[in-house]
């Protein structure tokens, strides 16, 4: 049993945690939730919509891109909760680095089975793989990490740039009536069994691991900027001075919903989809921007609503069973595991149904971490960090008190 969080404040503790790091996973959960939705309801989304989407489908996938960067916020915060990790260890603990490799073996393999079985989208395997990074990069100084995060961005950036403008000036826009041909048989196997599903995934997997791949400069980056955060203190020290997280809100959040906007102008429309690149280049350099906006936003909330702040907090500790969860959801309901919806709910309505998951998930998450310590799939994961179940004293204690000296899982 685990008692719930007490509020938002950011330099409070629970458990050996920092509050306000949960409420902001628990809210991430739900941007990627928006994203991952269009991308397992129909192959349409790059355009916004299939040949057929309404005005209200396409304004609503444009609104999804202008304003969403769910998994540089949870990048980030999987960068801050490496540094907690490390504090929470024993200074002189010559094991951490091993648990370190079991926990990242461990996420690759929760990542495979939900890439297979579920949606080949998935992003546990990229962080597993630049955690590994992460550790090797953790005595970083806080400028110096804020300086490799900023190459990494603009130097991805230029990049996507000068590719994105060499396909405008070289290649012609495809409709998504032309682009409707070369989905079909995807289209049949995801509304097939599970057989014809697993292979649909098995096919796709190549292609969303190299997306993930041409990313990782962009993960990474939030991954130290997560590090050098947490080193300097910022959520316990800044999580409660609202001056300061209204001033972050106001002098950022146009800067960051510009580039959204610019980024679904060229994504979703009315630029064709040769521009897709261009609006992403844009993105990674004012994604920043707007992930510091919401963060401070939702700390400002979270300290004016405590009950809100808890709900969160409570999501934000199970963030990776309810990531797996709402996959599983949306398999069932868009995929032959179910209903076999697969491109034929419109954007809208995938949204609203969106809406109600998190609702739910909120709800059962809140009651979940009132009564137990861990979600389903964090306690699987800690069971492999430690090599033993939580809890239970390691082999070499002899009649010393159980105790948990690895750190905690966040």
């Amino acid at each position: 049993m685990n008692g719930r969080n007490d509020g938002a404040d950011g330099g409070a503790a629970s458990g050996g945690r920092v509050v306000g790091v949960d409420v902001l996973r628990g809210f991430a959960l739900f941007g990627i939730l928006l994203v991952n939705a269009q991308l397992m309801a129909d192959p349409y989304t790059a355009f916004g919509g299939g040949p057929g989407a309404s005005a209200v489908d396409r304004a609503a996938a444009w609104g999804v891109t202008a304003t969403t960067t769910a998994y540089q916020l949870f990048s980030f915060l999987l960068g801050y909760s490496f540094v907690l990790d490390r504090r929470a260890a024993r200074p002189s603990d010559s094991a951490s680095g091993l648990r370190h490799l079991r926990r990242t073996a461990g996420l690759f393999g929760l990542g495979l089975a939900h890439a297979v079985l579920l949606y080949p989208g998935d992003i546990l395997m990229t962080y597993a793989a630049l955690g590994l990074i992460l550790y090797g990069l953790r005595d970083l100084t806080p400028r110096a990490a804020v300086r490799v995060a900023v190459c990494l961005v603009v130097g991805l950036a230029v990049l996507l740039l000068g590719y994105g403008l060499l396909t405008v000036a070289l290649t012609e826009p495809v409709t998504p009536a032309q682009y409707a041909p070369r989905v079909a048989d995807t289209v049949a196997a995801y509304r097939g069994g599970f057989g014809p599903v697993i292979g649909a995934h098995l096919r796709e997997l190549p292609s969303a691991l190299g997306a993930n791949l041409l990313y990782t400069p962009d993960m990474l980056a939030a991954f130290l900027a997560g590090l050098a955060a947490a080193k300097a203190g910022l959520v316990e020290r800044r999580g409660r001075d609202r001056a300061w997280l209204r001033r972050t809100v106001v002098r950022w959040l146009p800067v960051g919903l510009a580039g959204g906007a610019v980024t679904a102008v060229c994504a979703n429309g009315p630029l064709d989809s040769r521009w897709f690149l261009v609006g992403h280049a844009v993105s990674l350099l004012t994604a920043p921007a707007l992930t510091a906006s919401y963060a401070c936003g939702v700390l400002l909330l979270g300290d004016a609503v405590r009950p809100a702040a808890d709900v969160l907090a409570a999501s934000g500790r199970m963030a990776l069973s309810h990531y797996l969860t709402q996959s599983l959801v949306l398999a069932c309901v868009f995929t032959g595991y179910g209903f076999g919806l697969y491109d034929r709910v419109g954007t809208a309505g995938v949204l609203a149904g969106c809406v109600l998951l998190y609702g739910l998930q909120l709800a059962y998450g809140y009651r979940l971490m009132g009564r137990f310590r861990y979600g389903p799939a964090e306690l699987v994961l800690r069971t492999v960090t430690l090599a033993r179940r939580p809890g239970r004293p390691p082999a070499c204690a002899g009649s010393r008190p159980a105790a948990d000296g690895s750190p905690p899982v966040r």
